[in-house]
């Protein structure tokens, strides 16, 4: 069983379905509201508890309603939430998603996001020690991050960088980074770049291995043992929200590493679009066997193939 910590946010997502996004200053009627839960280190533990991982959360939540339901959610998914702390001078993170046509827009508020600390980090040193892999993204204070960065690569495990929401990050970071997994954007503005450069190109630039999502596309990777990147295909899926699925990416990618980048990267796009077929951050994130399952159904329906079989 892989163990993987997630050190990232936590937050209560109010979602709100429309038959399009609003115009700026127009009030627009909406199908559906409901409450689910996410923050993208949230997402990603739960993602990779499900495909099997023993998961370490840290991260922080207000001591409100939000955060009771949040901390009720993840203990029922297994996962250890004691570095996860729980605080009375601020309230739970939320993000309010508008979902129309199967995309999505976000607004976050950090609140006890915005409080994780280094401290929290260097507390969770055994777990990060014992680690297969360690998860982290920038929703949390960057001081974090670095902190993050630093004690895996201290203990010599794996760190995947997710940098999401998209910053220029400093270039120490990314030597410290076993791999990070940004979409073109992501990628552009990490590197400080111009967003119309090639991503191949700017890839190549990265002074670590990358894994670029491209939706629908699919997945580029480039392992440090290799000079080009190398394309994995995405998997067919009929897209009711997309809300999550880059961190369903990211769990699978965090749960399968150890099997080497091509087979986790391909089982990543496959866990990711599974989890488009539901409305919900975590709710279509799939388990190991539905994983299985629909890699299995795709393995046989390509022998079909290759035989001309009806």
């Amino acid at each position: 069983m892989p163990r993987i910590v997630v050190v990232g946010s936590i937050n209560m997502d109010l979602v709100t379905l429309a038959p399009r996004f609003p115009r700026p200053g127009e009030t627009l009627l909406g199908t559906q509201f409901f409450t689910a839960h996410g923050g993208k280190g949230a997402n990603q533990a739960v993602a990779a508890a499900r495909l099997g991982a023993q998961v370490a959360l840290v991260g922080a939540l207000g001591y409100d309603a939000f955060g009771d339901q949040l901390h009720a959610g993840l203990t029922r998914e297994g996962i250890d939430l004691a570095h996860v702390a729980r605080l009375t001078q601020v309230g739970s993170g939320t993000a309010s998603i508008t979902v129309a046509n199967g995309e999505n827009t976000i607004a976050v508020v950090p609140a006890a996001n915005a409080q994780v600390s280094p401290a929290q980090v260097e507390a969770a040193g055994d777990a990060i020690a014992a680690a297969d892999a360690v998860l982290v993204q920038l929703e949390i204070p960057l001081e974090t991050v670095d902190a993050t960065l630093r004690r895996a690569e201290r203990e010599g495990v794996p760190v995947i960088l997710n940098p999401a929401p998209a910053q220029p990050l400093p270039y120490e970071w990314l030597t410290r980074a076993s791999c990070i997994t940004p979409n073109q954007h992501e990628l552009a503005t990490v590197l400080g770049a111009d967003a119309s450069v090639d991503f191949r190109e700017l890839m190549r630039a990265c002074p670590c291995p990358v894994v670029l999502t491209r939706g629908s596309e699919g997945a580029w990777y480039r392992t440090a043992d290799a000079a080009e990147p190398r394309h994995q295909a995405g998997f067919a899926a009929t897209a009711v929200d997309t809300t999550g699925a880059g961190d369903t990416f990211n769990g699978a990618l965090a749960v399968f590493l150890r099997e080497g980048m091509a087979d986790a990267v391909r089982k990543a796009c496959a866990a990711a679009a599974l989890s488009v077929t539901k409305l919900g951050a975590q709710d279509g994130m799939p388990t190991a066997r539905e994983l299985g399952a629909f890699l299995a159904g795709r393995a046989q329906a390509g022998v079909r193939s290759r035989r001309g079989s009806p």
